[in-house]
């Protein structure tokens, strides 16, 4: 008999596999959805341009006046002659007229002119014509265009982390706990509601004053609600679920239980809720800017941009009004797609099909 177990061959006890972590199942069902994808490199390619041009290597000469004012783009030609560029008037066909008779210092224009001649400068000539065209001060539209996307992406970028941080926190205290830290918050939260968003908006930008900064954090002041009000319903649903009174009868604390276990199931509903504020705080830095109430006057954004491409327009010159537009739709548009791939990758209803 003991021969017989002797011969029998020795076992070895193999490990179960290990479940596999919350965000790297979003990653593998993020990279089978082909649109988040996309939509993933159009957003890090303006992170990218973002990055350079805060490092002065993309559009660092954005104010040089580097065409003649209003250069059409290439596709549509050279510019017109300077005169008419100038909006000169021609003088009527007639007989010729004595000017001096009219104006006494006549005769001494041309011995100025001769004069101021001899020490005017050589000046670089300006191009009749540029890629994205020239603002109404000769400035490449396509440097512009990329500079305000640092300052407009920047801007609603910090501004919605920034909501979304404090409306997170406060979210998770409040649902959470409950009681009287909850009646508190839904004191504060009831206080900045009742005032509409735009004349808070406008109310904080008249006593911070105006700059990037100032600009992002009064955004992120007056957006916090809608992710505060969000979180704080899904701290108190998921609060009395099973997995987190689990983790509560193995001694986990009450930070480990919010950010570790409820936290994920619910970040789908935090990162649609903040790309939302990102677009819309894009939009509230075109209404600031517009107003005078937005980026500095050394500073460009898509605000300033489509509010001087309104009196553009009405000459026929659309290109800095186009190229504005443009980065704008589609960096919100490939930003809104990632989120929702995003959203889709982190739900935990949908976890188990991935």
């Amino acid at each position: 008999m003991s021969a017989v177990l002797d011969a029998a061959p020795a076992t070895t006890a193999i490990a179960p596999p290990r479940g596999r972590g919350v965000w790297s199942a979003a990653w593998r069902r993020l990279r089978q959805d082909r649109v988040g994808m996309v939509s993933l490199a159009v957003v890090a390619v303006f992170l990218v341009l973002i990055v350079l041009a805060s490092l002065h290597l993309v559009a660092a000469s954005w104010q040089e006046e580097r065409a003649v004012p209003s250069a059409p783009p290439t596709f549509l030609g050279s510019a017109p002659p300077a005169a008419k560029a100038a909006g000169a008037i021609p003088t009527p066909q007639g007989p010729p007229v004595d000017i001096s008779d009219v104006d006494p210092l006549a005769p001494r224009y041309r011995e100025w002119a001769d004069l101021a001649a001899r020490y005017r400068t050589v000046e670089k000539p300006k191009a009749e014509t540029l890629a994205f065209g020239a603002d109404r001060l000769g400035r490449d539209v396509l440097s512009k265009t990329l500079k305000a996307t640092q300052t407009s992406v920047f801007v609603g970028l910090l501004a919605a982390l920034v909501a979304t941080a404090i409306g997170t926190l406060l979210g998770a205290v409040a649902g959470f706990f409950g009681r009287w830290v909850n009646d508190f918050l839904e004191w504060v939260y009831s206080v900045f509601t009742a005032i509409p968003d735009i004349l808070l908006i406008l109310s904080f930008a008249v006593i911070f004053g105006r700059g990037i900064g100032s600009v992002a954090l009064i955004l992120a002041f007056v957006g916090w609600t809608g992710v505060y009000r969000q979180v704080r319903a899904e701290f108190i649903k998921h609060s009395t679920r099973e997995y987190v009174r689990s983790a509560e009868a193995i001694g986990a604390s009450a930070a480990s239980r919010m950010f570790r276990h409820i936290l994920p199931n619910v970040s789908h509903v935090i990162l649609v809720r903040m790309s939302l504020l990102v677009v819309g705080f894009i939009k509230y830095e075109v209404i600031l800017s517009y107003l005078g109430l937005g980026v500095g006057v050394d500073d460009v954004s898509w605000g300033t941009m489509l509010a001087e491409a309104q009196s553009e327009l009405i000459l026929g010159y659309w290109w800095q009004l186009a190229a504005a537009t443009a980065f704008m739709a589609v960096f919100v548009t490939a930003f809104s797609l990632m989120t929702d791939a995003l959203r889709d990758a982190l739900d935990p209803r949908l976890r188990g099909l991935g």
